[in-house]
């Protein structure tokens, strides 16, 4: 490394990634510098392609280094995406995922589903590799969530292959069976079919599982957890105290299974159901809030009709929000999996 390479990576040195409070150089965020014509060029490596914070480090970067370091006139930065492996995931699945995260709920309708739904397209849209799990196995929703009612997955292998929609793969009972045939299972049944959906479905290497769970505090939750070492949780809740209240108590199942909590999202907030309940509950347990999703028509349509509203209508403020949410629960996930991640890189473009 020459002299002035050295001057620019001491420079860098100052520059603090904000989520995990560490400079990017020791993060090993810098790669592959080359300093020539007054140009310091450079990749930045971030922990998560749906990093919401490339503004920021290009700000803080041209700070340091431009008038710095003699000879330096301008910076050209590239981007790139390697995403934190949890090491207790790594190497005891048939299958790499590098984070596995529950969506739950204390209570049914207040649109679970349609948060891990956006969630994943979001992530995906993003760059990731990202599953869906409909793990609600007796009332599957994801299917008519992505427009997939009559959907139904191959076997290659003695392996399901998993559909893929809006770059998001995906599995449910839903597509198993008809709308008009109840899921009829006793506690030991679901366990396995949880299970299967893990070992018995060709998911290739993910970046993001996203596990839709039924509401409660029951049997579903109580296998995921059991069964495979969860990333974390997120706490979805409406902002009216009857949700929260359930809301809390699911909170409270995650923490005595020894899962992180990465945050809450506050669900059709507005007139109607009204709004800061999810915000003041993450504060009374000291959770990060995530993010608050406006109460829409766009939204309950979109997921009638298998229309996500990131895709449907991304500018829209629900659409908006949910790409907020997305960047949130990244940067989370990052956090939580710093100490002791592996990495595997993705490539992405920007």
């Amino acid at each position: 490394m020459s002299k002035i390479d050295q001057q620019v990576m001491t420079v860098l040195s100052t520059v603090i990634e904000p989520e995990l409070n560490r400079d990017i150089v020791s993060l090993n965020m810098v790669r592959d510098l080359d300093v020539a014509d007054g140009i310091a060029e450079f990749t930045i490596v971030l922990t998560t392609p749906a990093c919401p914070l490339k503004d920021v480090f290009v700000e803080r970067c041209n700070a340091a280094v431009i008038g710095k370091v003699a000879g330096i006139e301008s910076l050209r930065i590239r981007w790139d995406a390697q995403v934190p492996t949890d090491r207790r995931i790594h190497g005891r699945l048939d299958v790499p995922m590098n984070s596995i995260v529950a969506i739950a709920s204390g209570k049914g309708g207040v649109g679970k589903s349609t948060v891990a739904t956006n969630l994943a397209v979001s992530l995906a849209d993003a760059g990731a590799e990202v599953g869906l799990m409909d793990a609600d196995i007796l009332n599957p929703n994801i299917p008519q969530m992505f427009g997939l009612g009559s959907g139904r997955p191959k076997v290659r292998n003695d392996k399901m292959q998993p559909l893929e929609v809006f770059g998001v793969k995906l599995i449910s009972t839903g597509f198993l069976t008809t709308p008009d045939k109840p899921m009829i299972m006793r506690g030991p049944m679901l366990h396995n079919a949880i299970r299967q959906f893990f070992t018995d479905v060709e998911w290739g290497r993910l970046d993001y599982m996203i596990v839709d769970l039924p509401p409660g505090t029951g049997d579903a939750p109580l296998s995921l957890a059991q069964s495979f070492p969860l990333t974390g949780s997120i706490i979805v809740t409406q902002p009216q105290d009857v949700a929260v209240a359930d809301a809390i108590r699911a909170a409270a199942m995650f923490e005595q299974l020894k899962v992180p909590l990465l945050g809450v999202v506050e669900n059709m907030s507005g007139e109607f159901f009204g709004s800061g309940g999810g915000e003041k509950f993450a504060e009374s347990r000291d959770l990060p809030f995530l993010g608050r999703i406006p109460l829409s028509a766009n939204v309950r349509e979109g997921g009638d009709y298998g229309r996500p509203i990131v895709i449907h209508d991304p500018e829209s403020e629900a659409g908006r929000a949910f790409r907020r949410l997305s960047e949130q629960v990244a940067a989370r996930i990052s956090v939580v999996m710093l100490q002791g991640a592996d990495v595997i890189p993705i490539n992405i473009v920007g």
